[in-house]
């Protein structure tokens, strides 16, 4: 099967095109080879892929990247939180825009094949929470007063009492609480309008914290898996925000590689969205300390008691959706995935470019 890939050149991109290879596929790479993310030619694409150097907002791109593609993986995207509100016109451009050309590209010669989107879990806004009086409920956002004074547990929106974090389901409301959210949820309508008037199915998997090699170093867009990593590879300690008690589910990229190939090559292609997650939620403090550990330079975890707007306080997913639809179950731990980090290779970005 030829793949297209797009932001095959990335992080995640690029594991997905050696999953690909190693499952027999042949991969076509479409990536605009940003230095300032990618650093200087990307060593990890293999001399055999070929690799377009083209930006998906450019509808030139897409009539040679499209041609003879049987599915399309499409992982282009700007990442991360980013810096502020200044961002937000690179962030719809990039995701929203190189979308929607894709998209009309597919239309406008009929393309058919499995279309599978990388999303995140950051559609979901908070995670799940239960109180003990009234039940499943949503909290909104966070008060500035509250995280100022250090309350960072969401309260109960009925009757302000503690609540407790549970695991996200494909089926919960979407609540995108920063500008990347945004854009990846609107990645998710766009995708899913196109399908359902081309009869294409479209799978959106809802990735949750992804780390490993070839992660980008000392940039306010990577996770904070990366932000940690960098950190103790200068010989600092790495600073954990809030009181490190967040919830999160890290994912190894090897992971998500195969479960991209699984939605590629299952027997009924799944319409719709899937978590992909590993299934074993730690704080952020706790993947510190695994981190640091596992560094061996006796660093260790500062909590520093800032916090970022747009952040929430627990998202964790339930991956049992994409067990039974495309037979995805992560294979990598937490703590053996960060014992591999530690002393995985990052990507050096060019200063300036």
């Amino acid at each position: 099967m030829r793949v297209l890939v797009t932001g095959g050149a990335g992080f995640i991109g690029s594991h997905v095109v050696d999953a690909l290879l190693e499952a027999g596929h042949a991969p076509l790479i479409v990536d605009v080879v940003d230095a300032s993310a990618h650093g200087a030619d990307p060593e990890w694409v293999p001399p055999e892929v070929p690799l377009l150097r083209l930006d998906v907002r450019d509808p030139a791109t897409w009539p040679q990247a499209l041609d003879g593609a049987d599915a399309v993986c499409h992982l282009a995207a700007k990442v991360g939180l980013g810096v502020d509100f200044a961002d937000a016109p690179d962030y719809v451009s990039v995701n929203d825009s190189g979308t929607v050309e894709m998209l009309t590209a597919m239309h406008r010669i009929g393309w058919r094949g499995r279309l599978v989107l990388s999303s995140s879990m950051v559609v979901y806004g908070e995670g799940s929470y239960e109180c003990d009086s009234h039940g499943p409920v949503r909290p909104g956002p966070r008060a500035v007063a509250d995280l100022d004074a250090g309350r960072f547990e969401p309260p109960c929106p009925l009757c302000g009492r503690d609540l407790r974090p549970g695991l996200v389901g494909e089926s919960a409301p979407v609540d995108p609480r920063n500008v990347y959210a945004a854009t990846k949820l609107h990645q998710e309508h766009l995708c899913a309008a196109f399908g359902r008037e081309h009869d294409v199915p479209v799978t959106s998997l809802r990735y949750h914290n992804v780390y490993g090699s070839r992660m980008p170093r000392d940039t306010p867009y990577a996770g904070v898996a990366s932000l940690f990593r960098s950190r103790l590879a200068a010989g600092a300690d790495p600073l954990v925000f809030e009181d490190g008690g967040q919830r999160r589910d890290f994912v190894h990229v090897t992971d998500v590689a195969r479960a991209n190939v699984l939605a590629l090559t299952s027997d009924s292609p799944w319409d719709g969205p899937l978590n992909v997650a590993s299934g074993r939620p730690v704080t952020l403090l706790e993947m510190a300390g695994m981190l640091a550990l596992a560094d061996g330079r006796g660093r260790r975890p500062r909590v520093t008691g800032s916090y970022r707007l747009g952040d929430v306080r627990h998202v964790t997913a339930d991956p049992t959706e994409a067990a039974r639809r495309i037979g995805f179950r992560a294979r990598v731990t937490p703590e053996d995935g960060m014992r591999r980090f530690a002393h995985d290779p990052l990507r050096e970005p060019c200063r300036g470019s």
